[in-house]
């Protein structure tokens, strides 16, 4: 989440007109996050986000904002989007698409528990479940291929040793195949900053603006090497167990998941040391923006292509 395209208090006034929510109370810029223009709203009749989309085209916005009000219908806890007098999801707003959503309850674990972690694992496995009567399909936008597009991009900016060490994962991961693997509507994106616990119980998982069709162990993987990791990026086996077991309470692994599992972990800190690759070096103008540090992924990576098979997947 971010600021790039303000709003001021009298064309959000005009643009709720089209909403069945009241009033205007407070609007307040987002500053986290490096994708979509956020604000908090509150109205007369409650409070909400707004999102202005910066990325995402008015052709792709129906996928995103339909999944969440399926998973929603579904009894996961997400930001479905409300409509406006004529049934919209979206429109516009300064210029770009614009959607509001109900506010969840909650606030971030930022240094998650196993049993966090484990309850994290479960609402991951549960998504995949509700995702899999989801009707429309979209690749994820930050999969393979949009790795192999985007390195040559960020390449410029590395060093002959960061270009190898990219080079290497690249080829690494071409030559590890995954279309066998089970593939469903994957969040891709599931960082600790993106759900809310309401006391021990997740109250919210939210931003879902990266979703798309990949490897359902690719999602799980994400969630691995953000929440259970310690401050050099190793992975801390009591709550990668604990979330692998909360996972495997509802939709079992298969064994060449389980086989997979590393390669995954590679795969998804790839993902991740580019997509900061690119937004530290190509970025957009905004009027608040926090770009993440590339290193920790890049770290997470080294360490990921080093290890052994985890012990937990044994």
């Amino acid at each position: 989440m971010a600021v790039f395209t303000p709003v001021s208090n009298d064309e959000l006034s005009r643009w709720l007109q089209h909403y069945p929510l009241g009033t205007l109370v407070a609007l307040q810029g987002i500053a986290s996050g490096i994708e979509n223009s956020n604000f908090f709203v509150t109205t007369s009749v409650g409070r909400y986000v707004l999102t202005l989309f910066e990325v995402l085209t008015r052709d792709e916005l129906p996928f995103y904002l339909q999944l969440t009000a399926h998973l929603a219908q579904h009894g996961i806890p997400c930001p479905a989007p409300v409509a406006d007098r004529k049934g919209r999801l979206f429109s516009d707003l300064n210029g770009k698409p614009a959607a509001l959503v109900a506010c969840l309850n909650g606030k971030s674990a930022m240094q998650p528990t196993p049993d966090q972690c484990a309850a994290v694992g479960e609402m991951l496995a549960r998504m995949h479940i509700a995702g899999a009567s989801f009707p429309m399909q979209h690749d994820n936008p930050r999969g393979p291929a949009w790795w192999r597009a985007t390195a040559p991009r960020v390449k410029p900016f590395l060093d002959a040793a960061l270009c190898k060490l990219l080079d290497a994962e690249l080829a690494f991961q071409a030559t590890h195949r995954r279309d066998q693997l089970p593939r469903g509507v994957v969040h891709a994106d599931l960082f600790r900053d993106n759900v809310l616990f309401d006391g021990p119980r997740i109250g919210g998982v939210i931003d879902f603006y990266f979703a798309g069709w990949d490897v359902l162990l690719f999602d799980l993987a994400v969630c691995a090497n953000d929440w259970c990791v310690d401050a050099e990026g190793a992975l801390d086996a009591g709550r990668t167990g604990s979330m692998l077991t909360g996972y495997n309470r509802l939709r079992p692994l298969r064994d060449d998941e389980r086989m997979a599992w590393p390669v995954m972990l590679r795969a998804a800190a790839l993902r991740f040391w580019l997509s900061r690759l690119y937004d530290l070096h190509l970025p957009r103008p905004g009027e608040i923006v926090h770009p993440h540090d590339p290193g920790q992924f890049r770290r997470v990576l080294e360490l990921r292509a080093a290890a052994a098979a985890p012990p937990w997947l044994a």
